[in-house]
């Protein structure tokens, strides 16, 4: 897959006007061979009541940045993406500051896309790893 990664980054950034990525202050912010970046605040509009960042926000990060992805891989004028399953295990907690949510192409299929998002704090240090499996379907017209 060949592409141009500002292009890419400001396309991914403009699919999320108007949705929750809004919300939630996702911003995509690097993409390669493989793979795409996003990153997005931790503050009390992603906090539990414990104030600590809540896993839901956690897995919206990694769809979120898991099916943008795919839509890299697809034509979107011919094909749609849709989530079919999502797990995540959160494996340190989190307060303030910034949370990254990479995703790394497990497995490209004419149908299926299988993702493993990697949630790290500024530090790289793993806060959660998540699965994203996608199917793709044609586009309805």
């Amino acid at each position: 897959m060949a592409f141009d990664k500002e292009k890419v980054l400001q396309k991914c950034n403009e699919w999320s006007k108007n949705t929750l990525m809004e919300t939630l202050e996702i911003e995509f912010i690097d993409a390669g061979e493989g793979f795409l970046k996003a990153k997005m605040p931790v503050n009390p509009n992603v906090h539990q009541p414990m104030g600590l960042l809540h896993g839901g926000a956690s897995v919206a990060l990694a769809e979120s940045v898991g099916s943008a992805a795919s839509i890299l891989y697809i034509n979107p004028e011919k094909q749609e993406v849709r989530g079919i399953e999502i797990s995540a295990n959160h494996l340190k907690s989190k307060r303030e500051g910034e949370v990254y949510g990479t995703a790394r192409i497990i497995h490209q299929g004419r149908s299926i896309h299988l993702w493993e998002i990697k949630i790290t704090d500024e530090e790289d240090k793993l806060i959660s790893l998540c699965k994203l499996t996608n199917m793709i379907l044609p586009r309805k017209v």
